[in-house]
């Protein structure tokens, strides 16, 4: 991946947009009674905006992060090789914890909700606007500009701030191995595709074990 590709004043914006973005949607949620979910989605495409305008106005557009309509149809085919990939990985992991009397489920989930629209909700804001716009701002904004200083750097501090931003514990471990995985896949494809739909797939994934067990 080339080095600098986002500048300096393209991170600073859309890091303050980021978290303007969620003060705003903490004090709406602090006064009205609203579904979590519906805020968090709420929030998330109001950052994906934000982001998305930044670069089509202030840096070469969402070419800067790897998004073009020409590369779109080989992000996706790219994507599902690496969720294939990733998911065997997963499985074979799994598999090895269970032998040694560790439940995997107890690393990566909470209870789920029990109403269908809270389901509904569960999966559409988690499973694919929110890792939509995590890709946007931990890859192809943070990783972007992190990059400059070399792939371990990039790789490491992208994926440190990307758990630490994820507060619930028992997911640190997934979210630390994901971050890895978007990271290298971003690095290898050049295509912010790719990581957006080893996520995307990847919490359907997780959402769907953590409802059926």
């Amino acid at each position: 991946m080339a080095t600098a590709r986002i500048e300096l004043k393209t991170l600073l914006l859309s890091v303050l947009s980021v978290f303007s973005i969620e003060i705003f949607a903490a004090s709406i949620a602090a006064h009205v009674a609203v579904n979590g979910l519906v805020i968090t989605g709420g929030t998330r495409l109001l950052q994906i905006a934000a982001i998305s305008a930044i670069l089509i106005y202030g840096d070469s557009g969402l070419v800067a992060i790897g998004l073009s309509k020409t590369t779109a149809f080989r992000g996706l085919q790219r994507g599902l090789y690496w969720s294939i990939g990733f998911g065997l990985v997963a499985l074979g992991t799994g598999l090895i914890l269970l032998i040694l009397g560790i439940n995997p489920l107890t690393l990566i989930g909470s209870a789920p909700p029990t109403q269908p629209f809270k389901i509904f909700l569960l999966f559409l804001v988690g499973g694919l606007i929110g890792p939509v716009a995590e890709e946007f701002f931990f890859r192809g904004i943070l990783y972007g500009y992190f990059r400059r200083w070399g792939l371990l750097p990039a790789l490491l501090l992208s994926t440190l701030l990307f758990v630490l931003m994820h507060p619930v514990k028992p997911f640190a471990l997934t979210q630390t191995a994901g971050g890895i995985v978007f990271a290298l896949a971003y690095e290898r494809e050049r295509n912010l595709l790719v990581p957006i739909i080893i996520h995307v797939l990847g919490n359907g994934a997780i959402f769907t074990l953590i409802l059926l067990v």
